[in-house]
């Protein structure tokens, strides 16, 4: 049986496409477990501390947040994975839709970078001031971030108003073209 050159194209696509699909489900996966080792973690060392003594209890719960919040980003991302690369099919998506979707997940991640952020200045101010400008950097890259974000927003509702306008004058163009 032969092939031509476009059902070669045709399966080397969708084999690629199902690798590719098979490659981010896998790893996704694989955050997922290690995110709930990071939350299982952060609980055995809450609870080693807090049996050790109350004060080192109080410094592991500022660990155990950041470990929370870490393992909440991993696990958004792996649902972004799953939902963006696994199961939702390309070509369906409309513009509108990968804004709401990547926006949900940049929302994601600069909560998680806000709070990290925050747990490290709040861990720096008492032990060691000194170290206060690694969280205090963060705290300004997810202020980037945010601004970034509604930027993109801005530039996104953009191009899908002139998209749907496009489209409209083309269609009405369409209507009113009589056929010969």
């Amino acid at each position: 049986m032969l092939l031509t050159h476009s059902s070669r194209r045709i399966i080397q696509i969708n084999t690629i496409t199902t690798v590719s699909r098979l490659a981010f489900c896998v790893a996704s996966i694989f955050l997922i477990i290690l995110a709930t080792f990071l939350i299982i973690s952060g609980t055995i060392g809450l609870v080693s501390a807090f049996i050790v003594s109350l004060n080192d209890g109080r410094e592991e719960i500022v660990q155990a947040i950041s470990y929370v919040v870490i393992s909440i980003a991993v696990f958004d991302v792996a649902k972004y994975f799953i939902e963006e690369e696994v199961l939702r099919p390309k070509e369906k998506q409309s513009l509108g839709e990968d804004r709401i979707s990547l926006t949900k997940f940049m929302t994601t991640i600069i909560i998680a970078v806000f709070i990290e952020g925050l747990v490290g200045v709040f861990e720096r101010s008492g032990k060691a001031p000194e170290d206060i400008l690694y969280p205090a950097a963060l705290l300004i890259v997810a202020t980037f971030m945010v601004i970034a974000l509604g930027i993109y927003q801005k530039l996104s509702v953009s191009a899908e108003g002139e998209k749907k306008a496009n489209e409209t004058t083309s269609l009405n163009h369409i209507i009113k073209t009589p056929k010969n």
